[in-house]
């Protein structure tokens, strides 16, 4: 079930928040459990018993770690943790990939299990892994009660798409959370804000991404408004599910960390990767970088840490080999700042260091995009007048034209530049009043002309599903 779909807006949402606010608060997880595990059925009947195993496998390791504490036992519980947790994600995201390769390398003719990707593997293993190993590492309490446990994994506005919510973000919030109008009217403003990213933008820019692939008149300057509308989709896709998801959280009293902070402003990669899908940056960091030694080791050892969290980034994003290329793309440009690009970038007007994230960003996108080393080099080529193609043509300069103002709203959408404004605008007390006054109105009319668009339009996929 898609949260930019009518069957959510209009009936799951409103039944679940209306059960919810009624029924007495120890009975609130149970509202929750129940409509998380119909929500994850709607979508994937199948593997809410893989979701089962999972939540019962994180929960009894959790119990386990507890009761083994300060002895060797601990540790076993904890890697048979990710040794299971770790097992069922390779299996059932990976197996046919790793089959290929192992065919293609070695000549063989093995099967494909032909398994299909069970939606949010990829988020709720990586939460049940935090948990059990920060309960190992004594930076999280276990959680003796399974009600709260199955809660916090398959809590539905994080479920399928993320962010990853750590246990400890809300292992006091499991158990005791509060509930206010002021947090509702923000969880309301949040979630609508994430629709509008995704409805208006983010579908509207992929429509130029279809065009691009159907087109037989590509020009070097399509090619490049392609790269710039997909990198824009992909953000506005992610970061809109995000803040859906932040929203949500909030009317049913939990608090989210932030996951995008826009990182299209950046003047670096490693800036990028601060503000881009943080949940996931911060995970890797803390789960396997610093305990390979992070930056406090020889010069060889942190490239090599360096090549293995993006490598397992990369990886983490899909089965395919352009994800592990677009992972080491960017392992080779944060080694590079480390070494000596950021000094450089440091001395350089503003506007260039920002040029060059924006071109290493748009680069970076066309990779995820395609799905061999072919169409990489295929696009890559076109990028860059390597086809004899025109640098553009009639049929561009109309798209350009056509999409001009989508391109114009998305840049700007990208930045805090609005936000801001109304920031400013807010301090003076008038002109506070009319904002505040006008806040809800432009929030009903903005569901208004979503609903519309949900209702006219067939275009409508998250591109993180696919991960």
């Amino acid at each position: 079930m898609l949260f930019s779909s009518i069957s959510f807006l209009y009936y799951f949402l409103p039944i679940v928040l209306g059960l919810y606010y009624i029924v007495p608060n120890k009975l609130k997880n149970s509202v929750l459990l129940v409509s998380s595990m119909f929500f994850y059925f709607y979508g994937e009947p199948v593997y809410i018993i893989l979701m089962v195993v999972s939540i019962t496998s994180g929960y009894l390791h959790g119990l386990l770690i507890h009761r083994t504490r300060n002895t060797k036992y601990a540790k076993y519980a904890m890697i048979s943790s990710v040794v299971v947790s770790i097992g069922l994600l390779l299996y059932f995201k990976y197996i046919d990939f790793l089959i290929i390769n192992i065919n293609s390398i070695f000549k063989r003719d093995i099967s494909l299990v032909r398994q299909v990707l069970p939606i949010g593997i990829s988020f709720y293993t990586f939460q049940i892994l935090s948990y059990t190993i920060d309960v190992y590492r004594g930076d999280a309490e276990v959680q003796k009660n399974l009600l709260n446990f199955a809660t916090y994994v398959s809590l539905f506005p994080q479920l399928i798409a993320g962010p990853i919510v750590r246990y400890t973000t809300v292992e006091k919030e499991l158990s005791s959370r509060s509930h206010s109008i002021e947090d509702t009217a923000y969880g309301i403003h949040r979630f609508v804000i994430g629709l509008s990213k995704k409805v208006l933008l983010a579908n509207t820019l992929g429509q130029l991404g279809k065009i691009f692939s159907n087109s037989t008149e590509k020009s070097v300057l399509l090619y490049w408004m392609f790269a710039l509308a997909y990198s824009l989709q992909i953000y506005f896709d992610f970061s809109g599910y995000s803040d859906m998801a932040i929203g949500l959280g909030r009317m049913f009293g939990f608090k989210f960390l932030e996951n995008f902070d826009y990182p299209y402003i950046s003047k670096s990669i490693t800036q990028f990767w601060r503000r881009w899908h943080m949940s996931l940056g911060t995970w890797f960091r803390d789960y396997v970088y610093i305990p390979m030694g992070g930056n406090r080791v020889s010069r060889l050892k942190w490239v090599r840490n360096i090549v293995i969290v993006w490598f397992l980034t990369g990886f983490w994003h899909g089965a395919e080999w352009n994800f592990v290329i677009w992972g080491l793309y960017f392992a080779f440009f944060l080694i590079l700042e480390k070494w000596f690009l950021n000094k450089v970038l440091d001395r350089l007007p503003s506007i260039v260091s920002h040029c060059y994230v924006i071109i290493v960003i748009l680069i970076s996108f066309v990779v995820f995009y395609c799905t061999s080393i072919t169409d990489i080099l295929g696009y890559l080529s076109g990028m860059f007048a390597l086809k004899n193609e025109p640098l553009w043509n009639s049929e561009t300069l109309y798209y350009l034209k056509s999409y001009m103002t989508v391109f114009l709203v998305g840049i700007v959408a990208a930045t805090p530049t609005t936000s801001l404004l109304i920031k400013r605008l807010s301090q003076n007390k008038k002109l506070g009043n009319v904002i505040n006054i006008i806040h809800p109105v432009v929030i009903v009319f903005m569901m208004l002309v979503i609903t519309g668009y949900l209702i006219d339009g067939s275009f409508n996929p998250f591109l993180y599903f696919r991960f």
